[in-house]
């Protein structure tokens, strides 16, 4: 049943994702600009060692678009030839990565395919972070804002640090602190 339903929520999830990334993305200009000229490219994003006890996660298909974002590809769209690249993030410990990814840590990630490409992809992975201070500070404005980000890095840290410690007790080697 578990698996019947990460079937139904998981385009959802991956629509929502994406949304989340271009948001970041189109807040920085230069990570559109260097994008553009990639449209019509696809990236399989693939999450390597994602703990066996969870329903398995399918890849992220996606495309480039004219305006140097992303669209997502139903499986349908998703052309049946290798991705353009392919990204391999590090899952193996999923609560860890969520938290470190929130403190605006870098995903262990492998970028495999096009070089110019890839070369883009990790500069967007070195130097685009998203700024949730701003975000929050459109709605509670600024001094609240930068009290909850504070807030927010800390309680990710501990958390950070409980997920790593908690992997190290994942059956068959599937977490890793």
């Amino acid at each position: 049943m578990l698996q019947e339903w990460s079937k139904l929520l998981a385009p959802a999830v991956q629509d929502r994702i994406t949304l989340l990334l271009n948001h970041v993305m189109s807040r920085e200009p230069v990570a559109t600009e260097r994008l553009a000229p990639h449209t019509g490219k696809t990236l399989r994003v693939h999450l390597a060692g994602w703990p066996a006890v969870l329903p398995a996660a399918p890849d992220l298909r996606l495309r480039i678009t004219p305006a140097g974002l992303l669209e997502r590809l139903a499986d349908e769209d998703a052309p049946r030839q290798e991705a353009d690249l392919t990204i391999d993030l590090d899952a193996s410990n999923p609560a860890a990565a969520a938290f470190a990814a929130l403190s605006g840590g870098r995903p262990d990630v492998r970028v495999q395919g096009d070089a110019q490409l890839a070369g883009d992809f990790n500069w967007l992975i070195d130097h685009v972070r998203w700024d949730i201070e701003d975000d929050l500070a459109a709605v509670t404005g600024p001094a609240v804002a930068h009290q909850l980000g504070r807030l927010g890095r800390a309680v990710a840290g501990a958390m950070a640090t409980l997920a790593r410690q908690a992997g190290r007790f994942m059956p068959d080697g599937q977490g890793r602190a």
